[in-house]
């Protein structure tokens, strides 16, 4: 970005979210004003989510074409549109910080958020949405989850779900198992060797289950602990998990997210203090840890620690092959391979390394798809936005219906499995520890 004379990075401010001013509805709705009228008159985003069109459309259908003219109703409209997904700021935006315009899109959309969850609260869907970890540990025991399991693929019940609940019939609800990924790992203990610390490695890793991970996909988990021991790196499992806070985020309710900040980071602190590196399944839950936590609580040393040394999968995976220290005596091709990168991985400025680690298997191509699946965490299973979140995954969806790939997958499960609502023939999804596993031949 170009300021007094020189270039300088974008940068991000910490959210002042304990001041009086942040929560000031009169000053909220001025700065919505202020950037919005910014948006208007750039729409580089137009294509990105369904908040800017909110935004365009109704600015044009004033009769001086202008933000001022726009009912504040419809900026709250534009808030609920938004998902955090920060491409806007990371990858379009040439106005945030040091810009002296100072635009920040998602930090303005989460302090609506958050406005109108503290003066409005949510409704019973959507704090039961946000809340992975209760509803799992519910819906997770045997008869519970056969029962929900079936009847989340029948048409009628979710027809009746969708006009009681508000969860869109033909979205894709999670599934849960009662074997969970922790169950299953019950008397895993990792080999009493380290592997060499390198690249700013220690050579070590307790992996963060995550909500999703432990009860929605178990198979992951123990697919990504058999790739990380193959290539010599003892793992563990944290002692617990909590919700990351992601899914409280996108409702705004910053007080929960406290009360999981404040379970998780001294855990996975104490972890790093032991020497052991994190690692997490879901890119969300990863940024969570390296760049949510870190703008609402900067003064934390341990959110910091944690942030620090908190990993995606294939990040670490690649640190430790530039130091020489990953396995590349593949066994099987993987042939044509349809990935699509999620958002929340994007934003980490990680690099495609999912994709380079996989284009190390001989007679294996990956083609890289950047752009959203239209999941975008509860977005997509709600009833008024479900057919919007489709809109914006079909190019994704058309892709891979198109390619004659031999394999498909998202770093995000959910990402995948709305790419799989999308497909002509539902063919399912595979992940990448899947096919990595597939081939080492392990």
């Amino acid at each position: 970005m170009a300021q007094e004379g020189g270039l300088k990075a974008p940068h991000r401010h910490h959210l002042d979210w304990q001041s009086d001013e942040f929560w000031n509805e009169a000053s909220l709705l001025k700065e919505m004003e202020r950037v919005f009228d910014i948006c208007a008159g750039c729409r580089r985003c137009f294509s990105l989510c369904n908040a800017f069109p909110t935004l365009f459309d109704a600015v044009d259908a004033t009769s001086e074409g202008e933000v001022s003219h726009v009912d504040h109703k419809i900026f709250w409209e534009v808030v609920d549109h938004c998902y955090l997904c920060d491409l806007c700021f990371m990858t379009k935006c040439p106005y945030v910080p040091p810009h002296p315009w100072d635009v920040d899109f998602p930090h303005l959309m989460l302090r609506g958020k958050a406005w109108k969850f503290r003066n409005h609260g949510a409704s019973l869907r959507d704090k039961i949405l946000s809340a992975p970890e209760k509803l799992g540990n519910f819906l997770g025991i045997p008869i519970v989850a056969q029962t929900v399991n079936a009847a989340n693929k029948n048409r009628a019940v979710r027809k009746l779900v969708q006009g009681v609940a508000g969860i869109h019939a033909d979205a894709v609800v999670l599934e849960f198992h009662s074997n969970t990924a922790r169950k299953r790992l019950k008397h895993h203990t990792p080999p009493a060797a380290n592997a060499e610390a390198a690249e700013g490695t220690r050579g070590k890793v307790a992996v963060f289950l995550t909500c999703y991970g432990n009860r929605s996909a178990p198979g992951q988990v123990t697919d990504l602990i058999a790739v990380l021991e193959h290539n010599g790196i003892p793992t563990r499992l944290t002692p617990q998990e909590h919700c990351c806070g992601m899914p409280k985020l996108e409702l705004g309710d910053f007080d929960t997210i406290r009360k999981n900040k404040e379970t998780n980071i001294p855990m996975l602190a104490k972890l790093v203090d032991e020497g052991w590196d994190v690692v997490a399944p879901i890119p969300s839950c990863v940024l969570m840890f390296k760049q949510e936590l870190p703008h609402l609580f900067p003064e934390d040393a341990d959110v910091k620690k944690v942030q620090e040394n908190i990993y995606d999968p294939f990040e670490y995976l690649m640190l430790r092959h530039k130091a020489g220290k990953l396995r590349t005596d593949f066994k099987q091709a993987l042939g044509k391979v349809m990935y699509h990168v999620p958002c929340h991985q994007r934003v980490q400025n990680i690099g495609l390394k999912t994709k380079q680690l996989l284009e190390m298997v001989p007679n294996t191509q990956v083609r890289a798809i950047e752009r959203c699946s239209g999941h975008n965490g509860t977005y997509a299973v709600k009833r008024e936005f479900h057919e919007i979140s489709m809109k914006i995954g079909r190019p994704v969806m058309g892709q891979v219906a198109e390619s004659g790939c031999d394999h498909y997958f998202s770093d995000c499960p959910m990402a995948a499995e709305q790419i799989q609502n999308g497909l002509p023939d539902r063919r399912a999804p595979e992940s990448a520890f899947q096919l990595l596993r597939l081939a080492y031949g392990i």
